[in-house]
């Protein structure tokens, strides 16, 4: 096993998989593991209520292919916010995250990664963040009860997009049970010091989102999505670097959207390359 296992997320691979066909594709494509979504859509929100036979596939096939499922992407939250001003929809955010952690919990998926989002298609005020800070109080109390690791993605919204933000809600949370998930592409794009970021937070880093991403600047709102490697903002082999200097102890996830792509295969070897390219430009050991 390496050092610092490189995943890959799930939509950066062709649609229409079953599990095992997904992970042993990862595989081939010289990837350690896969990192679920579970986003607002109905299909993959559905996931919450598979039977005990379909969490039990999905072990099956991540033991007879060698490659796990450690982390889920809980994108859902974003259409049903513990924010919300309309109480049933914190209600079903609550319904989410419960469900969430059972399945974690059944599956061995260790970590659930929460969107940054006190609201998204609502407006944000002083009652959706005590809701918020409410909900991750509750959200925190039960996944620590089935040792189950929440942590929070550093977004492409200026509501948690540092880590420097993110502590903010540490010192409320006050769990081991709750960590930070940075996205250097979105740490670069909002124009943080990645390096001071990265190292305010290097104790309490869950696993790292690898993406490239183009600036938010007076004049452009930023691409923090579908941005080719190399041809961003962000400096990767400075991140490596910076991580090597920190003591760095962990994953690393490379997200991308390449479901649509017509040659999808080759874009995943493509960035795997990439990415282990500039680990090397930085003495940084796989």
């Amino acid at each position: 096993m390496r050092r610092h296992p490189l995943g890959i997320y799930e939509k950066a691979l062709p649609p229409g998989l079953s599990w095992p066909e997904r992970l042993a594709l990862a595989k081939a494509c010289g990837f350690d593991f896969v990192e679920m979504s579970v986003d607002e859509s109905d299909a993959r929100l559905a996931r919450l209520d598979w039977s005990a036979e379909e969490r039990l596939a999905l072990v099956r096939a991540t033991v007879e292919t060698g490659i796990s499922v450690p982390s889920m992407c809980l994108s859902g939250h974003r259409r049903f916010p513990f924010g919300s001003h309309d109480p049933v929809v914190v209600e079903r955010a609550k319904e989410i995250m419960e469900k969430a952690i059972r399945l974690a919990r059944d599956c061995g998926i260790r970590t659930i990664q929460l969107a940054g989002y006190d609201v998204y298609y609502e407006e944000q005020d002083a009652g959706t963040l005590a809701r918020f800070e409410a909900g991750l109080q509750w959200a925190v109390e039960r996944a620590a009860a089935a040792q189950v690791m929440l942590a929070v993605e550093i977004m492409d919204t200026p509501f948690i997009n540092s880590i420097s933000k993110w502590k903010d809600w540490e010192a409320r949370i006050r769990s081991p049970w709750f960590t930070v998930y940075p996205d250097v592409g979105n740490l670069s794009a909002w124009r943080n010091d990645v390096a001071s970021e990265l190292e305010l937070g290097i104790d309490r880093i869950a696993a790292i989102h690898l993406k490239d991403t183009r600036p938010v600047t007076a004049d452009h709102p930023g691409s923090f999505r579908d941005v080719p490697f190399g041809e961003g903002c962000v400096d990767f082999s400075g991140v490596f670097g910076w991580l090597k200097t920190f003591g760095y102890r962990g994953a690393f996830l490379v997200e991308m959207w390449t479901e649509k792509a017509e040659e999808p295969v080759a874009e995943l070897i493509a960035a795997r390359r990439f990415i282990e390219a500039r680990m090397r430009d930085a003495g940084f050991a796989a």
